[in-house]
């Protein structure tokens, strides 16, 4: 089970205990970090977006145009750090990733 490194938006640092094959957006929901997702993870809405540390960032997937098209539309986006949480899915490889969320819009 891959631990995530999770910073809050008081900058508090939280270990979760992710399952592989779910959503990154799932495993800080159901560890209880606020993140509202309100569209529950189909990607329109960008209420899940976290920032990526620069150290994973080629660890994972490219963007989707529409997930790069929400984050690029928010006032806080971060060129090559934002990412929406809910187009994460979680692997092995992914231990140790560590992100911050992102403030609210």
């Amino acid at each position: 089970m891959p631990t995530i490194i999770a910073t809050d938006r008081e900058g508090r640092e939280h270990a979760l205990a992710a399952d592989a094959g779910h959503s990154l957006m799932e495993s800080l929901k159901d560890n209880d970090l606020d993140v509202a997702a309100i569209c529950g993870g189909c990607c329109s809405c960008a209420t899940c977006h976290v920032y990526v540390d620069g150290g994973w960032v080629a660890a994972l997937p490219p963007q989707a145009p529409d997930e790069r098209e929400l984050v690029q539309d928010s006032p806080h986006f971060r060129d090559g750090a934002s990412r929406l949480s809910c187009q994460i899915r979680v692997t092995d490889a992914l231990d140790g990733l560590r992100v911050t969320l992102a403030p609210e819009d």
